[in-house]
């Protein structure tokens, strides 16, 4: 649970960061900020750093977020994996095997759980180091980074974020809170001195519980948008809570 208003704004610094969408592949590609993201294209990243046997595993939004996650990573970082709704497509097709066979295959249900690519990213590194797994609803990514600076206000040397999300199928795309732009960025961040240029997160009551207009991109993205930016902060309502982002010079 998340109280509004225990939030205190701890700075961080972000080491490094990547970003992959169909078409955005590189650094040079997300800066400056397109104009357009691609929403259509089914191409997926090659993941050459995994071994072939566990890279057949994964799906589309198993190879974006482990993409990104490997570009980032060191061995001294703490990783939060973070996605709102998981891999939809494949629990739409266990739901889909269920309703016609009345079973579903193990190795595909073992895949659809929330923290089936973080456990694969692990396991492909021989790495033992505890991970976290996080879906928040709409406030997903900002609790990705609240454990995150609670983890480097405990003394973690870094942390890596790493956010993902996959266009949503038929019936799913009709709800207007799932995601229509497939996309996984990863950030590691380290802490920054209370008083130095950094970031920031906090959180506030929407004391006005106002209907808020849904957004031009989904929540995760424009959290991405504002951290590649000059911007000097950045607001993200999800009903009762307002979510500040800012960067200090």
């Amino acid at each position: 649970m998340i109280r509004t208003g225990c939030l205190s704004p701890s700075r961080f610094v972000i080491d490094d960061w990547s970003a992959w969408a169909p078409g955005l592949n590189s650094k040079d590609a997300w800066q400056p900020w397109p104009e357009v993201l691609p929403v259509c294209d089914e191409t997926m990243p090659a993941l050459t750093q995994m071994p072939a046997m566990m890279r057949r595993r994964l799906d589309r939004l198993g190879r974006m977020a482990l993409h990104v996650a490997y570009d980032c990573h060191r061995d001294d970082a703490t990783i939060i994996f973070c996605s709102r709704h998981g891999d939809l497509t494949r629990s739409l097709d266990l739901l889909r095997e269920l309703a016609d066979s009345g079973s579903t295959s193990p190795t595909s249900f073992s895949l659809s759980v929330h923290n089936a690519i973080a456990a694969l990213f692990s396991i492909a590194r021989g790495d033992t180091a505890s991970y976290s797994a996080v879906a928040a609803g709409p406030d997903s990514v900002e609790a990705a980074f609240v454990e995150a600076l609670g983890l480097l206000a405990d003394g973690t040397p870094a942390v890596l974020i790493v956010c993902y999300e996959d266009r949503a199928e038929p019936p799913y795309d009709d709800f207007p809170e799932t995601c229509q732009t497939a996309h996984a960025w990863a950030c590691r961040i380290r802490s920054a001195p209370a008083d130095g240029p950094g970031l920031s997160l906090s959180c506030r009551h929407n004391d006005r519980q106002m209907n808020i207009s849904r957004p031009d991109l989904p929540g995760g993205l424009a959290a991405l948008r504002f951290l590649l930016s000059n911007d000097a902060q950045h607001e993200h309502c999800t009903g009762s809570r307002i979510w500040q982002w800012q960067r200090h010079a």
